[in-house]
C-alpha cells in the first residue's frame, strides 16, 4: 500500500514559487492500476518521483508498505527503489555503452533467457545485442519498459511510456502493464493517450498540483 498524507512540493524558479503538489492525500492499494492524467506542468512527473522515493516533498509523508520513505537515509531509499519499484522514465536512462540486453539485466536477478523473452514479448528481441543509440526512440522506450518489468517490482511507475509509440506498439506496452497488474503489481501510468485497459482502473487528474479522482472504470 502507498499512502500520501498532506504531501506538497514547491520549487523556486526565476523568483517565483511553483507548487507542483498541493496538500495531496491519497491511498493506493497494492495491486491497483492508476492512470494519471493532466496537462504539461500539472505535477504528474513530480507525483511519480515523490511516490518513487526519488524526490522529497516539501511537506507531508509518503509511506510505502508502512515505511515513511523520507525519514530514511538516501542510501536506504536507493536500496528500497532497487528492490521494490520499477521506473519507466520519459528519457529512458539506458546506458549507451551497454547492449539493450545488458541494460535490461542491470537491476534484475533473472538470467539472459528471461531477459530475451521479455524483449521478444515487447517486439524488440532482434535488437537485444544492439547499443541503445542504434535503436529508434520507440524501441528505446520498449527497452526501458522491459527493464522495469523484469525486476518484478511491487510497483511500476511509468511516465508516458507510450508517448513515442504508434498504436500497435503502444498496445503491446499497455498489455504488458496489464499482465504485471494481473500478477498483483501496482501500476501507475502517466499518459495523455486514451488506452483500452481491460482491468479496473482508477483515474487521477492533476491540475496545478491538486488531485481530482474519477470513478473506477475501464480506461
Amino acid at each position: 500500500m502507498i499512502e500520501l498524507e498532506g504531501v506538497s512540493r514547491t520549487f523556486r524558479t526565476r523568483g517565483r514559487t511553483i507548487e507542483a503538489l498541493a496538500d495531496v492525500d491519497l491511498t493506493i492499494d497494492q495491486g491497483a492500476f492508476l492512470v494519471v492524467r493532466g496537462q504539461s506542468g500539472s505535477g504528474k512527473t513530480t507525483f511519480l518521483l515523490t511516490i518513487g522515493a526519488m524526490q522529497a516533498p516539501t511537506a507531508g509523508h509518503v509511506r510505502f508498505d508502512g515505511e515513511d520513505l523520507y525519514t530514511r537515509s538516501a542510501s536506504w531509499r536507493a536500496s528500497f527503489r532497487a528492490r521494490h519499484i520499477g521506473f519507466v522514465f520519459q528519457s529512458f536512462h539506458l546506458l549507451p555503452y551497454l547492449s539493450v540486453l545488458d541494460n535490461v539485466l542491470l537491476s534484475s536477478s533473472h538470467g539472459r533467457r528471461e531477459a530475451l523473452d521479455m524483449l521478444e514479448r515487447l517486439g524488440i528481441g532482434d535488437r537485444a545485442l544492439q547499443k541503445p543509440t542504434r535503436l529508434s526512440v520507440g524501441e528505446r522506450q520498449r527497452a526501458a519498459v522491459a527493464r522495469a518489468l523484469l525486476i518484478e517490482p511491487e510497483a511500476i511507475l511509468a511516465d508516458e511510456p507510450t508517448g513515442n509509440l504508434d498504436d500497435e506498439h503502444a498496445g503491446v506496452i499497455v498489455d504488458a502493464l496489464e499482465q504485471a497488474n494481473a500478477e498483483g503489481r501496482t501500476v501507475l501510468l502517466v499518459t495523455h493517450r486514451p488506452h483500452r485497459i481491460g482491468r479496473p482502473v482508477r483515474t487521477l487528474h492533476l491540475e496545478r498540483g491538486r488531485v481530482r479522482e474519477a470513478e473506477v472504470t475501464h480506461a
